[in-house]
């Protein structure tokens, strides 16, 4: 099995990854509404190039991972947020997810952060274990914080200490 090459993300990159955040959007993970035309750029002034990680399997663009701060305090300063991970349909179950996950820890620490949080569907269970083996604990949950698809589904507050 081919393993995932990760790397930051460079402008190029905006049409490759706003298609697959396109054809891996789903209600499992995303409390937005399906994208649809015209599409908003990926990019924006909130998460640029610099943001993201992306993995690539054979040359070919399978997967991201978005960093952000959680607030703009700078008290908060200090802590990092995984703001979306995407992995496509096709590499899913080859480590991409896990590859991403461990390149952003490992770009945070690089950052000085101390901590790195994250949030998850209550009804997301392979990200949620994906979470859990990699040492993110749950650290509250907001029950019944979003209606998606008929059913009321909590948000789920992750973290862990670099």
């Amino acid at each position: 099995m081919p393993v995932p090459v990760i790397r930051h993300a460079t402008p190029d990159d905006e049409d490759g990854l706003g298609r697959l955040d396109r054809r891996t959007w789903s209600t499992t993970h995303a409390v937005s509404p399906a994208p649809c035309r015209p599409y908003e750029p990926f990019f924006s002034h909130r998460s640029g190039p610099r943001d993201h990680l992306v993995a690539e399997l054979d040359g070919r663009l399978v997967g991201y991972i978005r960093l952000g701060f959680p607030t703009e305090l700078a008290s908060n300063a200090h802590v990092r947020q995984i703001r979306g991970l995407a992995v496509a349909e096709e590499a899913r179950g080859s480590g991409v997810g896990r590859a991403l996950l461990r390149a952003a820890v490992e770009e945070t620490r690089r950052q000085g952060a101390r901590r790195i949080t994250l949030r998850v569907l209550g009804h997301n269970t392979p990200a949620r274990k994906l979470y859990e083996s990699e040492g993110f604990v749950v650290e509250g949950v907001q029950p019944e914080e979003f209606h998606l698809d008929g059913a009321y589904v909590d948000d789920v507050f992750m973290g862990r200490f670099l």
